[in-house]
């Protein structure tokens, strides 16, 4: 069911999330609006995916991005949160993030510990490196969807 609906392409601001994936688990990561969580298709299968992200016009990473409830923390709400696997010197909340998901690693479990939380947070991180190796993911990389023209105003911001 995931990968009918990829690759996707999302675009969207930064803003603030729970603030514990650079805290509690030293993963940061960034939170899109409830606007964009909602614009995602509702029938998309939650879980964890990789892809690629880029910061306002800056360069594309390689991402893991996760999609649902958190189980651990027990959200209500449905979020969806990209850690970029690069290391940034400064927060980009409101920021325009830009991300191409393009593939799928594992559905959405609940972790007895925040240990194993980090872990298979770590797994998936090595698992995406090695899969956006690959011609077919490296291609989108070079997608125009990441060449935001100057000045344009992108989601009416």
């Amino acid at each position: 069911g995931a990968m009918r609906h990829l690759p996707y392409f999302c675009r969207g601001e930064v803003v603030k999330g729970f603030g514990r994936g650079s805290k509690e688990l030293g993963i940061p990561t960034a939170n899109f609006s409830e606007q964009v969580v909602e614009s995602f298709p509702s029938d998309i299968p939650t879980g964890i995916y990789y892809g690629w992200a880029c910061v306002g016009n800056g360069d594309v990473h390689k991402m893991v991005l996760s999609i649902g409830w958190n189980p651990f923390y027990k959200n209500v709400k449905k979020s969806v949160e990209t850690h970029i696997i690069h290391t940034f010197k400064e927060d980009f909340y409101g920021e325009i993030l830009s991300v191409v998901i393009t593939g799928y690693i594992r559905p959405e479990k609940n972790f007895d510990s925040l240990d194993a939380l980090i872990s298979a947070i770590q797994e998936d991180i090595e698992e995406a490196k090695r899969q956006l190796d690959l011609p077919e993911h490296l291609k989108l990389k070079e997608d125009n969807f990441f060449h935001l023209p100057e000045g344009k105003i992108v989601n009416n911001h």
